[in-house]
């Protein structure tokens, strides 16, 4: 799941430069900078897996302070190969490959230390990666947070089924009767990878729809779920590291918070995100002391003006911030 745009925040920039990183495995990652070369560096982790990136993102930074640095991970966007395509070979993408890519980018850009700026999935893989690199994280600042567990995907494949009866009745009937009790994400990888069009495409519509209904917030649908490859590379990453755990140990983010310390952060959660019931962001706030969790009444997952002013208010902060470890 990825945030949709902001309604108002500063004004839209272009990229100064941008490229294709070679990362090993027959994979390229798309990346690009803007704002001032010379500001403080700070990477943006899209959501999903497989949102790919945004332009209006860079809006949340003053393009005066940052150095803004945007990639498409593994498979999705303008990185290669694409996810979308015929008979893709996903095992070259995972978590590990992900946190690899992260620091060979940074390396190429000749960045010692950068802000974390990440949402949803992108907040599960900026939390491992800064507790593997606390060196190389400055500050932090989080959304719509999840932290990898399963019961955090069990509830947005399973639990939030009461409380949208008839979409995930469709949801769930979107896979053999056979598969109806497992992981349903599992189930529907392998419909996503079945090489028949009519079987994968029906198959990458169904999970769609099923995001698009537990953002109830949202005004329409997503704006990019409209187009059928898009839609096909995000629903096969999001299956593919949902079905596999996102290759963590469960719990391991909660559990190894201590090694956050040290690195100040603000987690932006709005109130009625439903990813909530899992209790990560509190759960998160609680074992991160240098963490200051900042709730945002009547905005959800996708977020809002509220949110948006949220994440300002801390990137303007921590603009003003020495990034001396």
């Amino acid at each position: 799941m990825g945030n949709q745009y902001p309604d108002a925040a500063y004004p839209e920039i272009e990229p100064y430069d941008h490229g294709l990183l070679d990362v090993g495995d027959g994979h390229h990652v798309y990346w690009e900078t803007s704002g001032n070369p010379a500001g403080k560096p700070a990477v943006v982790l899209h959501g999903g897996p497989g949102s790919g990136r945004s332009v209006h993102t860079r809006r949340y930074f003053d393009p005066d302070a940052y150095r803004i640095v945007q990639f498409d991970q593994r498979g999705c966007g303008r990185s290669t190969p694409h996810a979308g395509e015929p008979d893709p070979d996903l095992s070259a993408n995972t978590t590990a490959h992900l946190l690899a890519d992260l620091e060979r980018l940074r390396t190429h850009l000749g960045i010692e230390r950068w802000l974390v700026f990440a949402a949803s999935w992108g907040a599960v893989l900026g939390l491992v990666y800064a507790q593997r690199h606390p060196e190389r994280v400055s500050e932090m600042a989080l959304a719509g947070v999840a932290t990898g567990r399963r019961g955090e995907t069990d509830l947005l494949t399973r639990g939030l089924g009461p409380l949208f009866p008839e979409a995930w009745a469709r949801f769930r009937d979107g896979v053999p009767a056979a598969e109806r009790e497992g992981d349903l994400s599992a189930a529907y990888l392998r419909l996503l990878l079945d090489p028949d069009p009519a079987v994968h495409e029906r198959a990458a519509r169904d999970w769609c729809d099923w995001e698009d209904a537990m953002l109830p917030l949202a005004v329409g649908p997503h704006p990019r779920f409209g187009d059928p490859v898009y839609r096909l590379a995000f629903a096969r990453l999001v299956t593919h590291y949902w079905s596999n755990g996102c290759w963590l140990d469960e719990g391991a983010v909660l559990r190894d918070a201590d090694r956050l310390t040290g690195i100040p952060a603000v987690i932006v959660q709005g109130t009625l995100d439903l990813s909530n019931l899992s209790g990560s962001p509190w759960q998160l706030a609680a074992a991160w002391p240098d963490a200051e969790l900042v709730m945002i009444d009547d905005s959800g997952h996708d977020g809002g003006p509220g949110m948006t002013a949220a994440w300002i208010a801390a990137t303007d902060r921590f603009a003003a911030r020495s990034d001396a470890p």
